[in-house]
Parts: C-alpha cells; sequence; structure tokens
C-alpha cells in the first residue's frame, strides 16, 4: 500500500476545518469487521473519526509505505503484470488499485480580477477555523455542505459573512423527527420508488428548515435523491447555516451577521466590495 502523505487518513488529517463531524451517522461510515467504540457519539468529530482510522489500521496491521508518491504504472503485457514507478522505487503486481479519492486536489476558479484583490484568499483545504476573521467581512464562493458549515462557523467567531452561491441546490435537515434523513431515506428506496421519497423529503424540509426560495437559495426541477443519481450532485445537509441565513440576528448569545445568498456566479472581483 502506497501513500504519498505522511499519515493515515490524510486528507481528513491535514486538509479539513475544525469543526467538522460526519454528515452522516457513524453506522453508515464504518469500515469492514470494525464498529466504532459505542462512547463515540452519533455524529463523529474530526478528531474522533481520525482516531478511529488510527485504531483500525493498528488493529488489522495495515502500515502504508508513507511519502510514496506514485509517478506511473503501466501494464506490461508480455510479463502480466503492472509496472509501478513510486519515487525512487520500482513496483510489480498482478493486481493495481486505485484508490485516490475524489477530493484530494484543490479546485482555485480563475476570477478575473482577483490577483488585486488585496486581502486573504484561501482554500477549503486550508481553512481551519473563524478565529481569525474575527470582525472581517468575509465571501464564502460555494454553497455545498463544506461553504455553509464554514460560514456558519465564521459566523459564530463573529465574522461578517456573505455567501455566493452559483446555481440550484437542494438543502435538507440533517434529521427528521430525531433519525437521519440519510438513513430514513435508504429505508424508504426499499419500498417506494426515488420520485416519492424525494417529495416526502421535500415536504419535510419545507416543515422544518422552511422556504429555501425566499433566501434566494431555489431548488433544482428535479428532487434531491434524483439529482444525485443523475449528476453525482450531494445535497446540503444542513447543521445550522440555514437559520443564519434567515435571521441574522443574536443567536446563543453569538452575533451573528446575516449570509447573503445570491444565485449569480462570481465572474468578476473589485477590491472595493470586501
Amino acid at each position: 500500500m502506497l501513500e504519498k502523505e505522511s499519515c493515515v487518513g490524510s486528507l481528513w488529517r491535514l486538509k479539513t476545518y475544525n469543526r467538522l463531524q460526519l454528515h452522516l451517522p457513524k453506522e453508515t461510515c464504518k469500515l469492514p469487521h470494525m464498529p466504532f467504540p459505542p462512547e463515540v457519539p452519533a455524529y463523529p468529530t474530526k478528531k474522533q473519526f481520525i482516531s478511529y482510522l488510527e485504531a483500525y489500521a493498528k488493529h488489522f496491521a495495515i502500515e502504508p509505505m508513507f511519502r510514496q508518491e506514485v509517478q506511473s504504472a503501466i501494464y506490461d503485457a508480455r510479463m502480466g503484470f503492472w509496472r509501478v514507478q513510486a519515487n525512487e522505487s520500482e513496483f510489480l503486481c498482478r493486481w493495481f488499485i486505485v484508490a485516490t479519492g475524489e477530493n484530494a486536489e484543490p479546485v482555485l476558479p480563475n476570477i478575473e480580477g482577483i490577483s488585486d484583490f488585496k486581502g486573504s484568499l484561501i482554500h477549503t483545504s486550508r481553512y481551519k477555523d473563524g478565529a481569525a476573521f474575527e470582525g472581517q467581512k468575509v465571501l464564502v464562493v460555494g454553497c455545498g455542505n463544506s461553504g455553509m458549515e464554514i460560514s456558519l462557523d465564521l459566523c459564530n467567531n463573529d465574522a461578517q459573512v456573505s455567501l455566493a452561491v452559483r446555481d440550484k441546490l437542494h438543502i435538507l435537515p440533517r434529521e427528521i423527527l430525531g433519525r437521519s434523513t440519510f438513513c430514513i431515506s435508504t429505508w424508504l428506496l426499499n419500498w417506494f420508488p426515488v420520485k416519492l421519497v424525494d417529495r416526502f423529503l421535500l415536504v419535510c424540509s419545507q416543515v422544518i428548515l422552511g422556504d429555501t426560495h425566499k433566501m434566494g437559495i431555489r431548488r433544482p426541477k428535479i428532487g434531491p435523491l434524483e439529482q444525485k443519481k443523475s449528476t453525482g450532485k450531494t445535497p446540503v445537509l444542513d447543521v445550522g447555516a440555514f437559520s443564519k441565513i434567515k435571521s441574522g440576528q443574536n443567536q446563543g448569545g453569538l452575533r451573528c451577521s446575516k449570509i447573503y445568498s445570491q444565485r449569480r456566479r462570481v465572474c468578476g472581483w473589485t477590491s472595493r466590495e470586501f
């Protein structure tokens, strides 16, 4: 097993923000043959999930070769083996499995005028917490699960947050009547068609969250599960950011600026704006 970073679970350890928790229950995220410890809550924190990965590797004696980045992999038909070049070493193997994930490399869009911006510009993979942004104006570009949760973290640290939303998207409550929305969905799909389950989820979302359209966030014409199936786009599971968007007032003793959501693409940047 080759790993280009220096540790197990490098994406979680090195490229995630501090307040991150699993958005799905631990029962659905466990690895084979080893559940989470019973004392771990339903939605493990970043630290708890990293500890679980480390304990899993230790229990099953999984010992990756760290700091080994694969440069090439070529199948040698004459030998019937793969020739894999990593750093200064070559590995020969009959079977070659690529398990690099889908979020390993950060993508920064080329926004016109961004080079003239004098403030701080960071990708979510480098964001840790909102303490350093107290009292500052911050624009979060993107309204996926990471963008929503980082916006919430910034609000809770008294930043003045704006949220730019390019496209239509689905926001769902993380739980319905105390049960995971994801688990309810997968259970219902055993009995009902996708469109009917989607209709149920949207009714529940309307009751629990309210009308997202009034806040400038429009929903797609197709339902959240159908969209996930057809495009791969995951719905946002709300953990508190949407209530900040709706209120913009003090909540729980925290001063929170409203997150302004605008359904437009960020095409240009003027340094006077932020």
